[in-house]
């Protein structure tokens, strides 16, 4: 199991402090330092059956100057959005937690890193 964090955010270092009560083995990945590739974007993506529009972080002012709000959200943009996550990571939704059945999840309250620790 792995776990991509922001250790700036709350929601993070909730996710890593459930982990370590539950006893759980996980590797921790700073995306913000060892930044993702547009592949392991991809992975990540197929392993949450989610579209990268899906984690990204919109209010970002990243995203603002970006423009994404007026991205389009379809197949034909879906390489664009991967590129602008691997290039402007602050952008990815956080925490993400891939378990260990090759599935993925955001982590972002107790429930999705419970769901996380059962498979």
């Amino acid at each position: 199991m792995e776990i991509w964090i922001n250790p700036a955010c709350s929601k993070c270092r909730s996710a890593i402090s459930l982990l370590d009560a539950e006893g759980a083995e996980y590797t921790v990945r700073r995306y913000l330092e060892e930044v993702p590739t547009e592949d392991e974007i991809r992975a990540v993506l197929d392993r949450l059956g989610l579209e990268p529009w899906d984690i990204t972080r919109t209010q970002e002012a990243d995203a603002k100057e970006l423009g994404l709000k007026e991205w389009g959200r379809d197949a034909a943009d879906r390489d664009r959005w991967i590129a602008a996550l691997s290039a402007h990571p602050k952008l990815i939704q956080r925490p993400i937690i891939t378990a260990d059945d090759g599935t993925a999840v955001v982590a972002r309250s107790e429930e999705a890193v419970r769901d996380a620790l059962g498979r």
